[in-house]
């Protein structure tokens, strides 16, 4: 299946845009109120305090603003902001370079922290907690262990899988956040909001039209937006309304419910091939010609929260809502 404008991932060619979009503040910061109420608290009392904020642990699906958050903790404490990833740091020593050019108060922010390697992870206990790090000098019968003192900084981890956090690592965040995903309403916000810093014109119609599509994610809503702009530009007047975002989607393939190409495939080949279900996660990959892991980890988690797929001990099931999308009737 190829690359899927309803991805979450972020596309190269968006990163400048999405930076460009981002809020500096949390007063501008559009949804997540109770995750914002809280660390507004926080942040003035450690501001107050004069201390760095506690390590702060942001988890939920991708695409909903953790990184964004992160930069606005740093902005909101006045501290510098650097930005890194599991994956980037291969070893102890190249996290010991993060940690030493660290000063008083920065934030420090680990993306896909649940993909730190052990060894590098243990490292990082010591630091979140004593403000220390222990290093190996020399070799052999000369080396010695020496610890290094380190600034007192905010780590802020973010995940998609808690799950595979290891209890020590998560125990070590004093603040534990779930992302939830946005209402309409809010994604209707977040498109304005973004239109006017692009200088789109949209009505409020239009607007919701994409919101309704944009499956809970403001990174989908904004871009949806962008291609909404661009169709909006070459066949019309450039404004956008219900007619243009409608048409446009339309052209896209994402339909009135968010679904692309690739879930109404998953949903009909349930309903076509295996009578609703249930089947297997093998054989439905099988029969679709995708991994199975792409499968349960890409394109179920929207199906399932959303009541088009149930998962059973026996297999995937489509719902009555999954028959009645594509107005099909369930056979006894």
């Amino acid at each position: 299946m190829e690359k899927r404008i309803i991805s979450t991932e972020v596309f190269e060619e968006e990163k400048k845009t999405e930076n460009s979009l981002r809020p500096q503040n949390l007063d501008h910061y559009i949804g997540q109120e109770k995750i914002k109420e809280s660390l507004k608290i926080y942040i003035e009392a450690a501001k107050v305090r004069q201390e760095a904020l506690d390590h702060v642990l942001f988890y939920g699906p991708p695409g909903l603003g953790k990184t964004t958050l992160a930069g606005i903790i740093a902005n909101e404490m006045g501290t510098r902001f650097r930005i890194t990833s599991g994956p980037a740091i291969g070893k102890t020593g190249e996290l010991a370079a993060i940690l030493n050019g660290l000063n008083e108060g920065d934030v420090l922010f680990i993306d896909e922290i649940h993909r730190l390697d052990k060894q590098v992870e243990e490292v990082l206990y010591s630091a979140m907690e004593d403000y220390a790090i222990d290093i190996m000098i020399g070799k052999g019968e000369m080396a010695k262990s020496v610890r290094l003192p380190l600034p007192k900084f905010t780590l802020i981890g973010a995940t998609t899988r808690a799950g595979m956090l290891s209890a020590p690592l998560r125990d070590r965040f004093g603040v534990v956040s779930h992302m939830e995903y946005y209402t309409i309403e809010e994604l209707k916000t977040i498109i304005e909001q973004s239109a006017k810093l692009l200088h789109v014109e949209i009505d409020e119609e239009g607007a919701l039209e994409m919101a309704r599509r944009s499956r809970g994610t403001p990174r989908l809503a904004n871009r949806l937006l962008r291609r909404v702009r661009d169709y909006a530009q070459v066949r019309f007047d450039g404004t956008i309304n219900r007619d243009v975002a409608k048409s446009a989607l339309d052209l896209l393939d994402v339909d009135q419910d968010g679904l692309d190409l690739n879930d109404r495939n998953i949903l009909l080949t349930i309903i076509d091939k295996f009578g609703g279900g249930p089947v297997g996660l093998d054989t439905l990959a099988a029969a679709l010609g995708e991994d199975s892991g792409t499968i349960e980890d890409v394109y179920e988690p929207y199906l399932v929260k959303n009541g088009f797929i149930n998962r059973t001990p026996k297999g995937r099931v489509a719902t009555d809502l999954a028959f009645s999308h594509f107005n099909r009737s369930r056979q006894t």
